[in-house]
């Protein structure tokens, strides 16, 4: 699968851009919280994820669930070369984390079929494991745009106490 063409990378950037104006801001008498510095916020195609799957000892260690990529290089313990988890490295593999699976038929981003018990857990997994440690380092294609190359108009970027969209760009 080719990624997509520079123009509708391009819009993506524009619809990110847009929705962090809509952000809201800290409430009053709230100090705004201090954005921790990461690598900067990006699309990736299934191609260039799957370059950070853990295989390369000086890369980081990247894998998406729901279409958020996350940088799992802390838990290489759990996630690097030969690590139990490796195999839902460098890919979105949403449907091996509701099903708890590493079937490699299950490490994709289709949740098609999935029951509601298992969208529960993914759901659970996802805010209470990945989203709690792991920063956010991009989205992958199929989360910011449609199969047509259309903006997705119902991406919203993920809240994290250190992940600040209005800082990455």
């Amino acid at each position: 699968m080719a990624g997509p063409a520079p123009g509708r990378r391009l819009v993506a950037l524009a619809l990110i851009v847009a929705l962090a104006a809509g952000l809201p801001a800290a409430g009053a008498g709230q100090a705004p919280r201090p954005a921790e510095r990461g690598p900067p916020v990006r699309l990736f195609t299934e191609e260039e994820l799957a370059r950070y799957g853990g295989e390369e000892e000086d890369q980081p260690i990247y894998m998406a669930v729901k279409g958020v990529v996350f940088d799992v290089t802390s838990g290489k313990e759990f996630y690097g070369r030969g690590a139990p988890y490796n195999a839902l490295t460098g890919k979105d593999s949403t449907r091996g984390v509701a099903k708890m699976s590493l079937d490699p038929a299950d490490l994709t981003y289709d949740t098609t079929g999935l029951t509601a018990e298992e969208l529960e857990s993914l759901d659970d997994v996802f805010t209470r494991v990945y989203k709690a440690k792991y920063p956010i380092v991009g989205y992958t294609a199929r989360r910011i745009l449609n199969e047509d190359g259309s903006p997705n108009l119902d991406f919203k970027p993920e809240d994290q106490p250190h992940f600040d969209i209005k800082d990455e760009f």
